[in-house]
């Protein structure tokens, strides 16, 4: 494998269509999509200043780097690639990109980020933005930690796990979501939705899992959550108490009490809904 070291590069594609290329220690500064249509490459401890770097590129290591802020769009239209350790301020990063594994990542401008990937690993990933991974496909997430509203619209087949998410609105219109062992504070949680699961999840939401088919919790805590279920197909077991419960479609919900119930008899059927109050 060809390597590169200690470099400065600048103008535009500078290292256009690279094959079996090892670059370390080198900055990409003032110049356009410098690695674009590149395969095989390995990149460690660079630095990418400018705009759109890494551009239907295919096999794509990546090792203690860092995207500033100029460098956004930086990864789009590329498959099999890995980032190990980097700090990516670059906002509307990774689009549509496949095969895509992400480790111990720090994004703090993640606006418009991960939108409309497939096949996505992240662990240890902090991020910071709204429309966080909009319509990614086949995504499986262990250790986030995001602030940011909108995250995971339009989501399918979604695995997260021992995260943490400041998010209103996360989830909408996602499908076959499942969430375990984390915690969500945000308004309106998961409207839209077909077959979403929360286990042992700690979760605050105001009118949260509305409009939701198929709806499962497993030994959640709804801390300050009013006006939940809402026309929505449920199947809950809640730890504590529910402070109020508004129209439920169908299905069962058990908690320990319910603050306030509303079964409006104009717009749901009460009977399809057992409600069960283990206090």
């Amino acid at each position: 494998m060809e390597e590169i070291r200690s470099l400065r590069l600048t103008g535009e594609r500078a290292l256009f269509m690279s094959r079996g290329l090892r670059v370390v220690d080198t900055i990409f500064d003032d110049g356009e999509s410098p690695l674009k249509e590149s395969r095989d490459i390995e990149l460690e401890n660079c630095m990418f200043k400018w705009k759109y770097p890494l551009w239907y590129c295919r096999g794509v290591k990546v090792t203690d780097c860092q995207w500033f802020e100029m460098a956004r769009a930086g990864v789009w239209y590329t498959e099999h690639m890995t980032v190990d350790r980097a700090v990516i301020e670059a906002p509307k990063n990774f689009r549509r990109c496949w095969d895509l594994t992400l480790r111990r990542v720090d994004m703090p401008n993640a606006a418009e980020t991960l939108w409309s990937c497939d096949g996505v690993t992240l662990e240890d990933v902090s991020a910071r933005g709204d429309y966080f991974a909009m319509n990614t496909e086949n995504i499986t997430v262990r250790n986030l930690r995001l602030v940011g509203n909108y995250s995971f619209d339009g989501g399918k087949n979604v695995v997260v796990e021992d995260s943490r998410l400041l998010s209103k609105d996360a989830f909408w219109n996602g499908e076959n979501v499942t969430v375990r062992n984390s915690f969500i504070s945000g308004e309106y949680l998961g409207w839209n939705g077909h077959n979403l699961t929360f286990e042992n999840c700690t979760i605050e939401s105001l009118q949260g899992m509305c409009y939701i088919d198929n709806l499962v919790m497993r030994n959640c805590k709804l801390l300050n959550t009013t006006l939940a279920f809402e026309y929505s197909t449920v199947e809950a077991d809640i730890v504590g108490k529910i402070d109020s419960v508004i129209n439920p479609t169908s299905g069962a919900i058990r908690a320990d009490s319910i603050g306030e119930l509303i079964l409006e008899r104009d717009k749901i059927d009460p009977a399809k809904t057992k409600i069960i109050v283990r206090a």
